[in-house]
């Protein structure tokens, strides 16, 4: 397995990898994301190069994006200043679930994180994504005070938590 920057020739195995985690999670309840979203956002993160693929065997296993910024920043309390990186997308192919996928991808995140720069990985996270919530504080990440409504439209706000962990840099 290795990590790397995606490509626009990777966008047709994303959108299938990030189409069945989406139906995936409605199966199991969780409204989150849909047909329109996160594939919408991954032209756009490998144009800007921060969405990255932990690749197996020539095929997507998981992929995140790096970000600079988060429009829920100063909703939140951080701990740690300084410059950080926003985890955002982070999904794990449905066929390789409960393999440890989501914790090396956290890792390397943090990782890379730190070689860029950042003192800190800071994500947000919605309030009832509890696989997800269960996810991050295994691997160290630690909910910081205050919570990000995010307006989604005029019937949809997702009341988002935010964590965060030390790259150790």
């Amino acid at each position: 397995m290795h990590l790397r920057l995606a490509t626009p020739e990777d966008l047709p195995q994303l959108r299938e990898v990030y189409g069945k985690i989406v139906a995936h999670m409605e199966e199991t309840g969780l409204q989150i994301w849909d047909d329109v979203y996160p594939v919408c956002a991954l032209t756009e993160d490998i144009a800007d190069s921060r969405l990255y693929i932990l690749e197996g065997a020539g095929e997507i296993l998981a992929a995140f994006a790096l970000c600079s910024a988060h429009p829920g920043i100063s909703a939140i309390s951080w701990k740690y200043g300084g410059q950080a990186l926003y985890l955002d997308r982070l999904g794990v192919n449905i066929h390789h679930l409960r393999r440890g996928l989501g914790s090396l991808a956290l890792q390397k995140a943090v990782e890379l994180a730190g070689s860029l720069g950042a003192g800190s990985v800071r994500l947000f996270v919605v309030d009832y994504n509890e696989p997800a919530v269960r996810l991050y504080c295994k691997n160290g990440f630690t909910q910081a005070e205050g919570f990000y409504l995010e307006e989604i439209d005029a019937s949809l706000t997702f009341r988002e938590w935010g964590f965060e962990k030390c790259t150790g840099r």
